[in-house]
């Protein structure tokens, strides 16, 4: 691994974001997200990345399961029942319980932040689609299409 590759591992453990840690290493701020993700595929990235993960683990005793361990452990106290002065019964933080339940859920994959988007689609086809669903609807939408070069 080159001196700049060991760099961008050392950045990228930062805050995991390649782009960001591939301009901090010194590679082209144009080409970053393209440099980024070139470095995630090789072998010996992912290797020392993995590698310095795990010992990071061992040395502050945090991992995947403590932090969700812990998060359980804010949402039980936060979803715990206490009496209020009416003497009615309350959770003691709806905000912090529905914080834990979304962090859960995030680590889960129950929710995604990005929507990833395959395929190909001509503009042609697109095009075809929107004049199909325009005469769907009927003669009662009027579109008017302006070119860039019209006034």
């Amino acid at each position: 691994m080159t001196p700049r590759q060991s760099r961008f591992v050392d950045e990228y453990l930062c805050d995991l974001v390649a782009s960001k840690a591939a301009i901090r290493a010194g590679y082209s701020s144009r080409r970053a997200s393209e440099i980024g993700y070139q470095l995630l595929q090789k072998t010996t990235v992912q290797e020392a990345i993995t590698e310095r993960m795990n010992a990071r683990a061992l040395r502050t005793g945090i991992t995947q399961d403590k932090v969700l361990f812990d998060l359980e452990a804010v949402k039980q106290d936060a979803m715990s029942k206490t009496i209020g002065k009416d003497g009615n019964a309350l959770m003691a933080s709806h905000a912090a319980a529905l914080r834990a339940l979304e962090l859960q859920g995030r680590h889960l994959g129950m929710w995604k932040d990005r929507l990833a988007v395959t395929g190909e689609v001509s503009i042609a086809d697109a095009i075809r689609h929107s004049a199909a669903r325009r005469a769907a609807m009927g003669p009662s939408l009027t579109v008017c299409l302006v070119g860039a070069d019209s006034a």
